[in-house]
């Protein structure tokens, strides 16, 4: 018997196909740029893709439109419901025929919002976040359905009702709340203002995201999308076969059906592995640029020693052992791989106590406070691109060692990365003595 196929049920059905590959692959994507990102306090910070956990701060704060909280990001939607009877065109024994019928629905009458650039803060500083372009999950702050007799009804919303409005509105509103836990990752770009990092939409990223849930909150809603999808994909080709035979009262071509699944099975295990093949290329290229912000701050660091040695100088001939460890901090401004010839990463905090307690003036010297606050800093921000970098090297090479994506991990030339430890090297800021004399 020769099979007949009904070409429109399957151009609905490749479409979806494809539709739910696209969307299996975006939330594989996701969670594992997610789940390979390290997250960053808001001192370290530094252009690239970061993920940043911390409170909403914004002064002074906005006040959402419903529920009238603080908040520093709010948008709302307005709904009115209307019903009315509609002629409708059916067939019947070959003849067409027109019916009345009644519909209803909701239609959005208003919306709005406001979207300003808000901080968020931890324990080491605060980033600046411009909202406008990025993903927003937010909780609902406000949610009723109003009636005419209510205040509501024409408080917060326009006076004229629509055609056919059975009166009754509907009022939503989503908000960030002043001093909230926000989950972000983005793209991180020097501000046009000052010096700092600030994190904004960019085209050629990936995600950029803002959420009120955790970083396992997120993690877990892509990954279900990704299997749900992916079922989806599995099933759905193979379902509408068996659908359109029993459509065209034939009997299902079995072979036909696993030809399908199969096909499916393998479009859906290449697309997994082009997916993760390319998360690992982008995880190498994060870990070199991980590597690369040690030696931004140590170039840092080695452009204000210069200014050390001239406010020493400025108060007091500096001793040749002073002298001395000057020098060996500006041989540092490039870092030094693990069991590879060159200088340690030292701190230079140990330094700035030491030249405090041999020349006691310089406590009361204005410059020297200020350049002991920036080293103080940049001291800081060495320490978190170091942390940073080992976090991102251990995803990748955990990603190696790991089955399936240690057995293809060698088509892209990728190696275990060494991790960097160094004992001198403080994690948290130390504060320079000022008391002693």
């Amino acid at each position: 018997m020769q099979t007949e196929i009904i070409w429109p049920a399957w151009i609905i059905a490749s479409i979806l196909t494809l539709v739910f590959f696209w969307l299996m692959l975006r939330a594989g994507r996701r969670l594992r740029l997610l789940a390979d990102t390290p997250t960053s306090k808001a001192k370290g910070v530094f252009i690239g893709q970061v993920e940043l956990s911390g409170r909403a701060k914004l002064n002074p704060s906005r006040r959402s439109f419903l529920a009238e909280v603080d908040c520093v990001w709010f948008g709302y939607t307005i709904e009115e419901e209307w019903s009315r009877w509609e002629t409708e065109t059916y067939t019947e024994n070959g003849k067409t025929k027109t019916r009345q019928v009644r519909k209803s629905g909701w239609t959005q009458i208003d919306s709005g919002g406001e979207a300003p650039a808000f901080y968020v803060e931890d324990e080491t500083g605060t980033v600046r976040v411009q909202p406008d372009g990025a993903e927003i999950d937010a909780p609902s702050v406000f949610s009723e359905t109003a009636t005419r007799g209510d205040t509501l009804y024409y408080a917060k919303a326009p006076r004229a009702e629509i055609a056919d409005s059975n009166g009754f509105r509907r009022f939503h509103e989503r908000a960030f709340l002043l001093d909230a836990e926000l989950f972000i990752a983005g793209h991180a770009r020097e501000r046009a203002d000052i010096v700092a990092p600030e994190i904004a939409t960019d085209r050629a990223q990936e995600l950029f995201l803002i959420s009120c849930k955790n970083e396992t909150g997120v993690l877990r809603s892509y990954r279900w999308q990704f299997w749900i999808f992916g079922l989806l994909l599995l099933i759905g080709l193979p379902v509408a076969s068996l659908i359109q035979f029993q459509s065209t009262q034939q009997e299902p071509d079995l072979r036909l059906t696993l030809g399908l699944a199969g096909t499916l099975i393998a479009i859906w295990f290449v697309g997994w592995l082009w997916m993760a093949f390319n998360s690992l290329v982008h995880l190498r290229n994060r870990t070199a640029q991980g590597w690369s912000l040690i030696d931004v701050q140590l170039k840092r660091r080695t452009d204000l020693i210069p200014c050390l040695v001239e406010t020493v100088k400025g108060l007091r001939d500096h001793e040749r052992t002073l002298q001395t460890e000057l020098a060996a901090l500006r041989t540092q401004a490039i870092a030094t791989a693990p069991g590879q010839p060159g200088p340690d990463i030292d701190s230079a905090r140990p330094l700035l106590i030491a030249i405090t307690e041999r020349y006691p003036e310089l406590k009361s010297s204005d410059a020297f406070l200020s350049l002991q606050r920036e080293l103080s800093d940049t001291e800081t921000r060495i320490a978190l691109a170091r942390d940073y970098y080992n976090s991102i090297a251990t995803h990748l090479n955990t990603r190696l060692e790991i089955i399936p994506d240690r057995w293809f991990a060698p088509l892209a030339g990728l190696r275990p990365q060494p991790l960097l430890s160094v004992e001198s090297f403080e994690r948290t800021p130390a504060s320079v003595d000022f008391t002693s004399a």
